[in-house]
């Protein structure tokens, strides 16, 4: 029985998730593209796109794709930067640049989407946003909170509508 597929747009993370996932047979693991898997009419109780939309050419098609691979009343979760002055500061200055967490050039200020340009994508795409939730990592504890506050990284939990 398959319970999960996880979905690389880059190879980078295979390795180490099929390390994760060797003890059991549940799990497939594929690099690939979501439109791919639309041309493969592949259908996903829940979809998770965690900090990938910010890194696609044309966000509404990536949406569109997550909607048709989602199954009807299926979940569709998605988390990226909002595109704010504090994700500037934040996600670009102090990652990229001060401390170095991700390669210079990884974040494009012009590709984040706010909240609501996420909210107007997916309804477009047939999914209705139903919760939203900022969230923050803290390096001394190296663990992430859910918080009220959406103004850098935040997720979207939505349905896809009939």
């Amino acid at each position: 029985m398959l319970l999960c597929s996880r979905l690389e747009l880059g190879f980078y993370d295979i390795p180490s998730s099929t390390e994760f996932g060797s003890t059991t047979s549940t799990i497939e693991y594929c690099c690939t593209t979501a439109e791919k898997l639309v041309e493969e009419q592949r259908k996903f109780d829940t979809l998770i796109a965690l900090e990938v939309i910010e890194h696609v050419a044309d966000a509404a098609e990536f949406c569109k794709s997550l909607s048709a691979l989602t199954a009807h009343e299926g979940a569709t979760v998605v988390s990226t930067i909002n595109r704010s002055m504090r994700s500037y500061a934040t996600a670009i200055v102090a990652a990229e640049y001060l401390l170095q967490w991700l390669p210079k050039g990884t974040h494009q200020w012009s590709s984040f989407l706010t909240p609501e340009e996420l909210t107007k994508i997916l309804k477009c795409a047939g999914v209705d946003v139903k919760e939203m939730a900022g969230f923050v990592y803290n390096p001394l504890t190296g663990s992430w909170s859910l918080l009220d506050d959406i103004s850098v990284n935040f997720i979207a939990y939505g349905t896809k509508e009939k």
